[in-house]
């Protein structure tokens, strides 16, 4: 608890956590507010009505709850990894780690408290990023000229929870992708390079090995936390996706996974810097 408690402070002193925050959120909001601002000319616009409906419906209630919902969870997986290696890389890279094993700590025990308090702190900003997506929402509804009457829908207010937590979990999973590359690699860069080039190669790959990308990290995130059995990738072509019931499961074992490569890792390598 005393290394969890740490690292949180520590974490919310860190730049990479107001950045990371801060580039999700203000893209959030920027799209959400611009799909406000342009639905009704896109309604109007015979050409663009049928876009326009489409950007009506994003900003309507009570469905729009788990659109915004999906953009963040989307986007906040690439973010979350991101974060996981910046703040795995710096262990190595400032030394922390080091002085911590200095001081007596096990270091399997010094990165898996690392890695909860980044749990920590990526729960607290997916539900705050969520309150300020449905703020957004509200105002770009408002903007349209569509109903907020939908705010209110019990079943739906329900769900979210629920929703919420399996989302953490799978934006969790997608962070531990990148805090294990990071503590392989030792470094930040090499771990956000890395995973940025795995998130956007498991895309690419998805086209033409659907059938083997639909078990690796950011598909199974994906899946986990969809109502149907395949997503619609380019062209229209339906990709290859698993049950949400069995990607959750293999979520949690890519999450073990990594968490276990960090700690043999950590527990065998010798510590320099």
């Amino acid at each position: 608890m005393r290394l969890f408690l740490s690292g949180i402070r520590k974490l919310s002193r860190r730049p990479a956590t107001f950045v990371t925050f801060g580039l999700l959120v203000g893209l959030l909001v920027l799209i959400v507010i611009a799909v406000g601002a342009t639905a009704n000319s896109n309604v109007a616009n015979g050409n663009g009505a049928e876009r326009g409906a489409a950007m009506r419906e994003l900003l309507t209630f009570p469905g729009a709850y788990n659109r915004m919902l999906q953009f963040i969870l989307g986007l906040g997986g690439l973010f979350a990894m991101i974060y996981g290696a910046a703040i795995a890389g710096s262990e190595w890279g400032w030394g922390t780690l080091k002085s911590a094993v200095a001081r007596g700590e096990s270091r399997v025990g010094y990165m898996l408290m690392s890695f909860a308090s980044i749990g920590f702190m990526v729960a607290i900003g997916l539900v705050l990023a969520f309150a300020i997506s449905v703020v957004a929402a509200v105002i770009g509804a408002n903007m349209a000229g569509i109903s907020t009457s939908g705010l209110s829908d019990t079943a739906t207010l329900g769900d979210l929870p629920l929703r919420l937590v399996k989302g953490w979990v799978a934006v969790m999973e997608e962070a531990s992708l990148g805090f294990a590359i990071a503590t392989l690699a030792r470094s930040q860069l090499a771990g956000i390079g890395a995973g940025i080039a795995f998130y956007f190669g498991e895309s690419f790959a998805s086209l033409f090995l659907p059938d083997i990308v639909k078990f690796m990290p950011f598909s199974v995130a994906t899946a986990a936390l969809s109502t149907g059995t395949t997503d619609v990738g380019a062209g229209g072509a339906a990709i290859a996706s698993l049950p949400a019931d069995q990607a959750l499961v293999l979520v949690f074992v890519w999450l073990i996974g990594c968490l276990v490569v960090v700690s043999l890792f950590s527990d065998r390598v010798e510590i320099t810097g």
